[in-house]
C-alpha cells in the first residue's frame, strides 16, 4: 500500500512538471503558437490633416476704456450701473466741485479786478497825454524866445526840464497799460485753468459702450490723476466685438500668423464651438516662475489675440443691443488656432512609435541597450572586471508596425504635421497597407520585425 501512493506521487510531481514544461513553451513559442499578441490595425489612407496650436485664456473685449477722475473728492452723483449702455458725451458721475468752484470764482474775481486797473491805467494815460502836450508846446514856445535871447538860460532849462519830465511819465503810462493788459491775459488764463478744472469734476462717456465694471458707489472719494495713479472710477467696453486673450508656448509661437484660423470652446456653452481669427501675435515675451521655490525655471510664453467672429453666434445675439453680446468679459475659453492644413496619406497618431537604431542596423525600443560582443582580454587582465554590456552608438528612428499575413514588419517612415488624431506619412508607406494602432504598449515596446499577431477589432483589445 505504501509503494502504490509512493508511485502515485511521483506520477503526480511528474504531471505537474509536464505541464509547467508544456505552457513555457508555448509561451516561449516552441510549441504551437506562443503567447500571440493581440493587436488592432487601420488602413493608411488620404485625409485632411489639420494641424493646430492649442491654448487657453480668458474673453475680453477688443476696446475696453478706463475712467479715472482728474480731480480728488467725493463721488455725489453717479448716473449708472454695471451693465448699463451709454452713449459717447452722456453724464456718467460728478465729483463734488466746492473747492474748484471756489477757485474759479477766485480767478474770476481777479479777471475783473486786472480789467478795472487797465481802465483806470488807461484813463492816467489820457491825462498823461494831455499833460505831455500842453509841456510839449510850452517848450516850443519857449524854445524860440530862448533862440531871440528873449528868455535866460536858466529859464529855458526849467521849461525843458519839465518837458523831458512830461515826456518820461507818458511812456511809463503807456507801459502800464500794456502791463495791464498782460495782466488780463494772465488772469484768463487762470479763470480757464479754473475752469477747466471745474469741468473735470463731471466725467463724461467718451464712446459708446457698455459699462463693463464700476469701481466706486455714491459717496466714496476718489484719486485724482493730476499727480498720480488715481482711482479707477469703471470701464465702458465695445461688447460688440469680443476677443479671447490667450498665452502660447515659445514652442508654437512661430507656427502661428495673424489671420489663422481658430476654433473656440467657451466653456459657459458646453458642446458649442465658435469661430475666431487671430488679430493680434504678442512681439515680446512674457515669463512665468514655474515653482515658488525657484525663479531659476521659466516658462516662457507670448500673449496672442483671437476674435471671435459675430457670425457665428448670431443665434445667441437675438435681442440684444448691437453694443452688448453673449459672452461676457473674464469667461473661460480653449482656442484651437489653425496653423496648416495638408492632404495626403496618413495614419492614427498612436501608430507612429521610435525605435534606436544601432551601427548594426538593429532597431531596439528607447532606452534599451544592445548587448555588445565579449572582449578578448584574457581573464585577469586590466579589464577583466568591466561589464559585458556597453551601450551602442544609436539614432532614433521614427517607425510604424505594418500587417502581412498574420505578422507585423518594421517600416521606417518619415511623418509631417499632425491634429489631434491623425500623422501625416511622406514617406516609407503606401496607401492601403494595414498599420497597428493599439495597443499602444505593444506599439511603443513589445513589437519587434517580423513577430506574429493575431489581428483582432479594437473593442476586443479593451
Amino acid at each position: 500500500m505504501a509503494k502504490k501512493n509512493k508511485s502515485l506521487k511521483y506520477g503526480v510531481i511528474a504531471i505537474v512538471i509536464i505541464l509547467v514544461f508544456v505552457i513555457i513553451a508555448n509561451k516561449a513559442g516552441w510549441i504551437g503558437q506562443g503567447d500571440v499578441i493581440k493587436v488592432a490595425t487601420e488602413k493608411a489612407e488620404k485625409r485632411t490633416v489639420n494641424e493646430m496650436v492649442s491654448a487657453s485664456g480668458k474673453i475680453q473685449p477688443e476696446i475696453e476704456v478706463k475712467l479715472s477722475s482728474e480731480v480728488s473728492g467725493e463721488i455725489v452723483e453717479l448716473n449708472i450701473r454695471e451693465g448699463d449702455i451709454v452713449k459717447k458725451g452722456q453724464v456718467l458721475c460728478r465729483v463734488k466741485p466746492d473747492i474748484l468752484q471756489s477757485g474759479y470764482d477766485k480767478a474770476v474775481a481777479s479777471l475783473n479786478s486786472q480789467r478795472a486797473n487797465l481802465a483806470a491805467a488807461q484813463e492816467q494815460l489820457k491825462q498823461m497825454e494831455a499833460t505831455f502836450a500842453n509841456s510839449e508846446a510850452n517848450y516850443n514856445r519857449n524854445l524860440e524866445l530862448f533862440n531871440k535871447k528873449v528868455i535866460s538860460a536858466s529859464e529855458f532849462e526849467n521849461i525843458r526840464s519839465e518837458y523831458l519830465g512830461a515826456k518820461a511819465n507818458l511812456e511809463a503810462q503807456r507801459q502800464n497799460v500794456i502791463g495791464a493788459r498782460y495782466g488780463i491775459d494772465q488772469s484768463q488764463a487762470t479763470v480757464k485753468e479754473a475752469s477747466d478744472n471745474l469741468a473735470r469734476t463731471t466725467i463724461y462717456a467718451p464712446v459708446d459702450g457698455v459699462i463693463s465694471l464700476l469701481s466706486v458707489e455714491l459717496g466714496e472719494r476718489v484719486v485724482g490723476t493730476a499727480q498720480m495713479a488715481g482711482t479707477e472710477i469703471m470701464r465702458i467696453a465695445n461688447m460688440s466685438s469680443m476677443e479671447v486673450n490667450v498665452d502660447v508656448n515659445e514652442n508654437d509661437i512661430n507656427r502661428i500668423s495673424v489671420n489663422n484660423e481658430a476654433t473656440i470652446e467657451v466653456d459657459a456653452f458646453r458642446g458649442r464651438k465658435f469661430k475666431g481669427i487671430v488679430t493680434e501675435i504678442g512681439s515680446s515675451a512674457k515669463g512665468v516662475a514655474t515653482s515658488t521655490t525657484t525663479s531659476a525655471e521659466q516658462v516662457t510664453n507670448f500673449n496672442v489675440k483671437v476674435r471671435i467672429l459675430a457670425e457665428s453666434y448670431t443665434d445667441l445675439a437675438e435681442g440684444k443691443s448691437e453694443l452688448d453680446s453673449p459672452f461676457k468679459p473674464g469667461l473661460s475659453a480653449t482656442v484651437d488656432i489653425h496653423t496648416q492644413k495638408d492632404n495626403g496619406l496618413s495614419v492614427p497618431i498612436q501608430a507612429v512609435t521610435t525605435r534606436e537604431i544601432n551601427a548594426q542596423g538593429e532597431s531596439t525600443p528607447p532606452g534599451e541597450e544592445a548587448a555588445s560582443t565579449p572582449t578578448d582580454t584574457p581573464a585577469g587582465g586590466p579589464e577583466a572586471n568591466a561589464s559585458t554590456t556597453a551601450p551602442v552608438n544609436a539614432s532614433l528612428k521614427e517607425c510604424v508596425f505594418v500587417y502581412r499575413n498574420g505578422k507585423v514588419y518594421q517600416v521606417n517612415v518619415t511623418t509631417g504635421i499632425q491634429d489631434d488624431q491623425y500623422i501625416r506619412i511622406l514617406s516609407g508607406l503606401e496607401e492601403g497597407e494595414e498599420v497597428v494602432i493599439s495597443p499602444f504598449t505593444a506599439i511603443s515596446k513589445t513589437l519587434k520585425d517580423n513577430t506574429a499577431v493575431e489581428k483582432v477589432s479594437k473593442e476586443q483589445l479593451f
